[in-house]
């Protein structure tokens, strides 16, 4: 299986021929998310799995599985209106974290994908955030 950091490289050498695809039952889905920058105002954009889950689509917050949040976490967290394209097309929408009763339910639907979901995990010091893209109308757009 491919990684994010594998289609990032593949995304950008192809000039975006290969991008997004979707996902599906017990497979995860790429998507790119851009957001604000926190400190710059600028719009970042970075490749990331995901699964939907009705009408959210679902990603997890990490460096790899090595220690800190990614700056694409933190720049949501600062400013929660983004847009991810997906292989269907464009799609407005509003970052949180997952928590509690939810967060672990869509923790379990990850370790549906990845088997050593877990053991990855462990590798951090710090629990791993379940972010939650909700749709947004374009009057909620900042």
């Amino acid at each position: 299986m491919i990684c994010a950091f594998e289609h990032r490289g593949l995304y950008r050498v192809t000039g975006g021929r290969i991008g997004p695809w979707r996902a599906k039952a017990n497979r995860w889905g790429a998507m790119q998310l851009t957001a604000t920058g926190r400190r710059t105002g600028q719009r970042r954009s970075v490749i990331l799995g995901y699964f939907e889950d009705g009408p959210n689509i679902v990603t997890m917050a990490m460096n790899g599985w090595g220690e800190g949040e990614p700056a694409w976490w933190l720049n949501l967290q600062a400013r929660p209106d983004a847009e991810v394209r997906l292989a269907d097309g464009p799609r407005m929408v509003r970052a949180r974290a997952a928590a509690g009763d939810e967060r672990s339910r869509l923790w379990a639907r990850w370790r549906e994908t990845d088997k050593n979901l877990d053991a990855y995990a462990a590798l951090r010091s710090t629990e791993t955030a379940v972010v939650a893209l909700e749709p947004r109308s374009e009057a909620h757009r900042r």
